[in-house]
């Protein structure tokens, strides 16, 4: 799983809109954050965004599977699910998907009690 300096550069143009996202190592990849959230992931040059039982019609609609890592002998899937690859095409398309996987992120931080919360906005 990695990221690599083209595509960060790509997908930083892509979240500009946003406003304030960065890219955080993680596993090999890379975390995106926005606020202090973790909204979207890259592995091997792909990105994820979060997703939930609010969104995940819509990733199905597009053939958009989860991210799948293994830890021998199992493998797990996330709650990240790949972003559609016409999004790349379509700059203010992929901002609301975006701004969806950061919804997301918001949710799942609201249900973390307050000492826990990651939201810096």
């Amino acid at each position: 799983m990695s990221l690599s300096p083209d595509y960060q550069d790509f997908l930083s143009e892509l979240f500009e809109p946003m406003g304030g996202v960065r890219f955080r190592k993680m596993f090999g990849g890379a975390g995106v954050f926005h606020q202090g959230l973790n909204f979207a992931i890259v592995a091997d040059d792909t990105l994820y965004f979060k997703a939930d039982e609010t969104t995940f019609a819509e990733f199905d609609a597009e053939g958009c599977g989860p991210f799948v890592y293994s830890t021998d002998p199992y493998k797990a899937m996330t709650g990240y699910r790949m972003a559609p690859e016409r999004l790349y095409d379509e700059p203010d398309e992929f901002t609301v998907w975006a701004r969806k996987a950061f919804a997301v992120a918001m949710r799942a931080d609201l249900k973390k009690p307050p000492e826990k919360r990651r939201f810096t906005g």
